[in-house]
This record gives C-alpha cells, structure tokens and sequence, in this order.
C-alpha cells in the first residue's frame, strides 16, 4: 500500500467514524457522498456519449437519504417516489429536447444511476434508525466494518499473494487469492465485532461468521461491479477525490450490495422477536 493510500484511508476512516456517531455529521456526509458518487457515475457514462439528465439525477439521489432520515414518508418506501418523480421530470424534459436521438438509454441510465448509488447507498441511514439510541449507531458500525475490512484484506493479501487472476476481463488486479483473503478478513471482523449485534438476539459465533463471509462476499460482488462499469467506461478510478483511493465510488462501491441485504436481514430477524 503507497504512503498516500495509507494516509488517505487513514483520513477517511476518522471522518467515517465521528460520522457514525454525530447524528447530523452523518448526514452531511452521505449527503456529500451519495452526490460525488453520481456525479461519478454520470461523468463515466457521459464518456460513452449517452445523454444522461446529472443534476435531475443529483437532486432525487440526494431527497432519497434526506427522507429517510427525517423520516418523511406518506407510506412504506416513500423513497420511491422520488424516483418516479424523476422519471417524470426526464420525460418533461425530453419532450423539450429537439432530439431524441438515445431517449430511452440516457432515461434508463440515470435511473439506474439514482438506484445503483442513492437508493442503495441509503440503506445505510436505514441501517442506522433501524434501532434507537446506540444500538442503530452500532448496526451500522457492524456492516461497515465487515465490509470495509474485506476491501482491505482483499488489497493486501492480493498484492502479497495474490497470483491467480479472478475475473481478469473485468478487474485485471484482483485475484482468487485476495477475494478469499478478503472474506476470510470479514468473517474474522465480523466474530470480533459480534458485540455490536443486537442484545435481544443471540447470535452464535459460527453464525456470525457466516454472516461476515456473506456480507463480505457481497462487498466484493460490490466492488467488481463497479470495476465493470469503469471497465466499460473507459476509465481507471471514478475520480480523484483522495491520492490514492480514486473517487467516491471507489470507496462505497463495496457498501452498494451489503448494506441493503444487511438491513433485510436484520430486519426480517428483528420481525421474529416475540
């Protein structure tokens, strides 16, 4: 690891700690977040010369947490509204547009944009109101600790031992070795921080560790993911927010998958409790 990825991912986990715990630095900084990473995904697709609607994408990406955590909602999942407001405002626009030339793939595109990143990235403020007090802010601390571990393992045991290429069409740098290492990594984190789950559930630690390999796996399905998209785009890092991490999708990519099934999961647990 080169001294500015150290440093910059030094950097980024203190921000991400005070932010777990400061309810409205939270906020703020998935707020930032959600629209760098749009921002990223639109500028990668516009390479590709589909005429994608960034600042409508923006803007219904960044109600989506904002709803959530203020709990504004008129009926279950009322974040998506936004995206079927979004997708009328695009049609109104594309109406206005003298060309119509790729109407259907840019339309589709930032739709996917907003669900790929927002609505998925949003699961973490889920995550975090899904328990009151300290018990929500643990919740989340858990999941994004598996996950992020997993990323870390995955780059350090791929880069020591890492000699059988994983999906070298798609992320040429990954390896068998590294994607192992790394859910292994996440399994371990995941038994070490098993305190973090639910007191009125007792998970074992076998069970705990299954899930650390699920979720971690999910991190690293997260990360080839994006590697595909850049792949297709052109495009080594989505940006260059930070020396030696790339850009705010290189970043949360891993969180994109696990986070929602993290917060299925929990919720569909919390359900059974008497």
């Amino acid at each position: 690891m080169s001294r500015q990825r150290f440093f910059s991912a030094v950097f980024m986990s203190l921000v991400a700690a005070w932010a777990v715990v400061n309810h409205y630095l939270f906020i703020a900084v998935m707020c930032f977040l959600t629209a760098g990473g749009l921002y990223e995904f639109f500028y990668m697709v516009k390479k590709k010369d589909v005429p994608i609607y960034s600042y409508v994408g923006i803007l219904i990406g960044l109600l989506i947490p904002i709803s959530i955590f203020t709990r504004f909602e008129l009926t279950k999942n009322w974040e998506l509204l936004f995206i079927v407001i979004g997708l009328l405002i695009i049609l109104f626009i594309q109406f206005a547009r003298q060309d119509n030339r790729n109407a259907i793939l840019g339309l589709s595109t930032t739709l996917f944009g907003v669900l790929y990143v927002s609505w998925f990235f949003s699961f973490l403020v889920k995550i975090r109101l899904m328990l009151p007090g300290l018990e929500g802010v643990e919740l989340l601390g858990f999941i994004l600790l598996v996950t992020k571990s997993g990323d870390i393992g995955a780059l350090l045991i791929g880069t020591s031992i890492g000699k059988h290429p994983l999906l070298p069409k798609v992320s040429p740098n990954k390896s068998v070795e590294g994607t192992a290492g790394g859910i292994m990594v996440s399994a371990l984190v995941a038994v070490m921080a098993s305190s973090f789950l639910p007191s009125q559930i007792h998970f074992p630690l076998w069970q705990v560790a299954l899930m650390g390999m699920f979720f971690g796996s999910l991190g690293q399905l997260g990360d080839l993911s994006e590697s595909l998209i850049k792949r297709d785009c052109g495009v080594k890092d989505s940006g260059k927010i930070l020396p030696g991490l790339g850009g705010i999708l290189d970043m949360i990519d891993s969180i994109l998958f696990s986070a929602p099934a993290f917060y299925l999961y929990m919720s569909s647990t919390l359900n059974t409790l008497p």
